[in-house]
């Protein structure tokens, strides 16, 4: 079980710890939720969780499935809802990797990062988009 705690520093922001590794990270409101927009929103890190799990699950299987998997871009845009209450309405994830994976070897990395946690823990009211770019 892992633990993190926080404190409200006060001005729309927080501070958050990791328990095991006492790794800091802090979020602010975003600039149009009255918030001075200097770190990540609570929102942003839950797109960037759901981005670095995803990788992180590719990495895994191409370890389990012995596929040489080598550093890559991702990315993923977050968007809110226009309508109240605000949530997270969509979110768009792009992964560039190179295209010298053969056509099992693509759809292990693509079924990973559609199964891993934070994808599966996510409302289904959110529309998640992946997008895999095979470059040369």
């Amino acid at each position: 079980m892992t633990k993190i705690q926080a404190i409200y520093e006060g001005d729309l922001r927080c501070k958050a710890v990791h328990d095991l590794s006492n790794s800091e990270i802090f979020t602010d409101a975003p600039l149009d939720n009255y918030g001075k927009g200097e770190s990540f929103s609570p929102t942003d890190l839950v797109a960037a969780a759901l981005l670095t799990c995803m990788a992180t699950i590719m990495g895994i299987a191409a370890k389990n499935s012995k596929i040489d998997i080598c550093k890559f871009n991702m990315s993923v845009e977050k968007k809110m809802s226009k309508n109240l209450p605000r949530k997270i309405s969509e979110l768009l994830v792009v992964f560039k990797m190179k295209n010298k994976y053969s056509k099992k070897e693509k759809e292990i990395l693509n079924n990973a990062a559609l199964t891993c946690p934070v994808h599966r823990s996510l409302n289904e009211s959110i529309d998640i988009q992946v997008d895999f770019e095979w470059v040369n």
